[in-house]
């Protein structure tokens, strides 16, 4: 009896602490923490105290696999005397596509692999046509629709995505209730995030949502007429130069790399990991680079909401392949 009683106190115990461990990632102590250490970045809260960590886990959409799904290399001729500036923002140098200052929120759905590429394919499509042709493409299309991508909501391949756009197409889509385009995004924003009004995540992540190949009833174009496609896909060499060259020649790219804790509570500055435990792999745009305080970044915008980071975007160590950052970069080119 008195064993039963110790095991079950041990247990409660246990649970206790580990429910307290879940939290830390999230606590003003852990916040503390990372700015005793970081040197080149702020942290802040940016997720209520009380979010779920299997929830943010989930945002987690790059499947361990991913690297087996790469598109051949592509490789820019840096011998031709072309000086690479310090400093490279897309928003700037391409004004008239508005898409590249857009931060888009993947819900509650490990679907970054296919926001990171539907959004760098949105800004290609407008530099490609000198800034002629809006089309944003549809996350909801790439995510639900492309099999071969890997498993939704559960994570995916974003070589693979890049494929997908040559070979089958995507059809256009805005953000979730935007009512933009043929196919907009299925799952709710949720309120992850310190103050806002939009309702709680929970706990697991988004059902993937059902591949429908048509458009919602208030837009004209018919699905298969609405789809737009890449001319090619390709990988970038982990190369900074290469893929400076691949940004400032065709827009933002495509980026994966590995998410520790200590980033979910980043607020501005050049984030370099300094704490926590690893909580999977992450895709993102890279939309510029640049030098702050002697510190070499990559411009980036993340895919959740505006109201984490600095305003959705965030600057990450560049030049060293920080957290595999320079090592999964996916690209292409669209066909007009």
């Amino acid at each position: 009896m008195l064993l039963r009683l110790a095991l079950l106190v041990m247990a409660v115990v246990a649970g206790t602490a580990a429910a307290r461990d879940k939290k830390y990632a999230l606590s003003v102590k852990f916040i503390e923490e990372i700015n005793t250490r970081a040197t080149t970045w702020r942290a802040g809260q940016n997720f209520h105290p009380d979010s779920s960590l299997t929830y943010i886990r989930g945002l987690m959409g790059v499947h361990p696999d991913a690297y087996k799904f790469r598109e051949p290399e592509y490789l820019h001729d840096l011998s031709e005397g072309d000086d690479l500036p310090d400093n490279f923002d897309s928003r700037e140098q391409w004004p008239n596509c508005p898409t590249i200052r857009e931060v888009r929120d993947q819900g509650s759905c490990g679907s970054c692999w296919a926001f990171g590429a539907v959004e760098a394919m949105s800004d290609r499509v407008c530099i490609a046509s000198g800034g002629k042709v809006h089309f944003r493409f549809s996350a909801d299309d790439l995510v639900s629709c492309c099999h071969t991508c890997g498993f939704g909501c559960n994570g995916g391949f974003p070589g693979a995505a890049w494929s997908y756009w040559v070979h089958k197409g995507l059809v256009s889509g805005g953000p979730y209730a935007s009512n933009l385009g043929c196919r907009p995004y299925e799952i709710a924003p949720c309120e992850h995030h310190v103050n806002g009004t939009r309702p709680s995540c929970e706990g697991e992540g988004g059902k993937t949502p059902k591949c429908e190949k048509k458009c919602q009833a208030s837009y004209s174009v018919p699905y298969a007429k609405d789809k737009r496609y890449g001319a090619k896909s390709y990988s970038i060499n982990r190369h900074e130069d290469q893929i400076r060259k691949e940004i400032m020649t065709n827009g933002p790219v495509e980026g994966a790399f590995t998410v520790y804790e200590d980033l979910l509570n980043y607020k501005d500055g050049v984030y370099q990991h300094v704490t926590g435990k690893m909580l999977g792999g992450h895709a993102i745009r890279i939309l510029g680079w640049g030098v702050e305080n002697d510190t070499k970044y990559w411009l980036i915008a993340n895919s959740w909401n505006s109201d984490w980071g600095d305003n959705g975007f965030f600057k990450i160590l560049r030049g060293e392949d920080h957290l595999g950052i320079e090592s999964s970069i996916s690209a292409g080119l669209p066909k007009l």
